[in-house]
């Protein structure tokens, strides 16, 4: 019988209060909390001063196995997943090949398994190669060992009202969730690559309107009313979005939305030096925009913080900005960026944070033993964070195969400490520590 005890933290239950004292986890459970009868062999864990939360779940990760292992594979992905605080991460289907059939889904599952450190969970793609026209195998990627839940084309949109409406009818028999990349790919030329602005025409840059996001999602929502079926907008980043998906969830439509910490805390301004670092899909926007989000946080309109974890090999990033590959780096830096921007100013509580970074997105991805509130006889998934501690992020010590963090030579406050699966500790200190 292997033991963990937890000295000393500070949790919080959902209505913002909180506690402090021990937490004896055995075999994989949440055994006692408060004060605890540890056996003498227990493994312990100096945690004062720490916030103990569950452990963080990633709605929205890329890992590029298989097909573009030199800038990810899943065990990569998994050791940066760890060292972020995270438990759980949700795979997208954008590999090579895609994760449209069982097999493929299967496939992520096993390899994320071998890798051990964070619980990899495949996301199928809606439409066979990602190429928008036929469904993918939406039943038997569910009814497969890897069970999946979640359905993307992440990258491309689902353009064709037709075959949206048809994902959706498929996938409410299993109470599924299609995961949508909300961008009108013909409200903008193929080489868009930045917000459509003052800025975007200043620096001679094809941009995207916020329409185009906007006017997605609420097609999405009007087809998720009329098939009684769940849709998920990832990555909003526009207030006209946020607008929609407000009105759709008054409207009690089944719609739930994530946003970046990059889209919260990176604006249009670091653009002026074309640095593709800052190039993503969607774009960075406007101070408007980031304060629509953050308020959509505040007030629960947006469910989840998810990272888009994009990693990218340097040859394809080292381009002129309208030619370089989209995408940040962002499993390790997530709760920090987070953490300095809103939480150390009190604008978020801990209990928020929970249910953004960890509650929230086990919900929308049904991961029934993530996102867990403690209590005795749960799973022993779980971060411990130092509110006090300060990070400077070098992209160099990254444990992802790539280098493209935007957060490169910034220090923020709040850092992971410990991060704990089924009880057993995966990264302490920055580094992974189990396989």
């Amino acid at each position: 019988m292997s033991s963990l005890l937890l000295t000393g933290p500070t949790w919080y239950a959902v209505d913002g209060t909180s506690e402090r004292g021990d937490v004896l986890l055995t075999d994989g459970v949440v055994a006692q909390v408060g004060t605890v009868d540890a056996p003498k062999n227990a493994e312990r864990v100096d945690a004062d001063g720490l916030v103990l939360l569950p452990g963080f779940v990633d709605l929205h990760t890329h890992l590029r196995e298989p097909g573009r292992e030199d800038t990810e594979t899943i065990e990569s992905g998994s050791r940066a997943a760890a060292v972020g605080g995270f438990t759980a991460v949700l795979a997208m289907a954008n590999t090579s090949p895609v994760t449209d059939t069982a097999e493929a889904a299967e496939r992520i599952l096993d390899l994320g398994r071998a890798a051990g450190l964070v619980d990899v969970v495949p996301v199928g793609a809606v439409t066979k190669g990602l190429e928008g026209a036929e469904l993918a195998e939406l039943g038997l990627m569910h009814r497969s060992r890897a069970a999946v839940r979640v359905f993307s084309d992440d990258g491309r949109c689902v353009a064709d009202a037709r075959v949206m409406r048809r994902a959706l009818e498929y996938v409410r028999a299993f109470d599924g969730v299609v995961s949508q990349h909300s961008q009108d790919p013909s409200l903008a030329g193929p080489q868009a690559c930045c917000h459509e602005g003052e800025l975007s025409g200043r620096l001679g840059l094809p941009g995207w309107p916020a329409v185009a996001e906007a006017s997605v999602i609420a097609r999405d929502a009007m087809l998720a009313e009329h098939t009684g079926s769940r849709v998920h907008v990832a990555h909003v980043s526009t207030a006209e979005g946020v607008d929609v998906v407000r009105w759709a969830k008054a409207r009690g439509i089944r719609m739930t939305a994530e946003v970046t910490p990059h889209h919260l805390a990176l604006g249009t301004d670091l653009l002026a030096g074309y640095d593709p670092v800052f190039k993503v899909n969607p774009p960075l926007r406007p101070d408007e925009h980031r304060a629509a989000l953050v308020d959509a946080l505040l007030d629960g309109t947006i469910d989840a913080v998810a990272t888009d974890h994009a990693p990218h090999a340097r040859h394809d990033k080292e381009h002129a900005f309208v030619d370089a590959a989209f995408g940040m780096l962002g499993l390790e830096t997530a709760f920090s960026v987070v953490h300095d921007l809103l939480v150390a100013d009190g604008r978020l509580g801990w209990a928020d944070l929970a249910r953004l970074l960890s509650t929230g997105p086990a919900r929308i991805a049904g991961l029934a033993d993530h996102g867990r509130p403690l209590a005795p006889g749960g799973p022993a998934n779980l971060v411990l964070v130092d509110p006090a501690a300060t990070v400077t992020v070098d992209r160099d010590a990254s444990q992802s195969l790539s280098r493209n963090t935007p957060w490169h030579g910034r220090t923020l406050t709040g850092a992971v400490h410990t991060t704990i699966l089924r009880g057993t500790v995966t990264a302490r200190g920055g580094e992974p520590t189990a396989c």
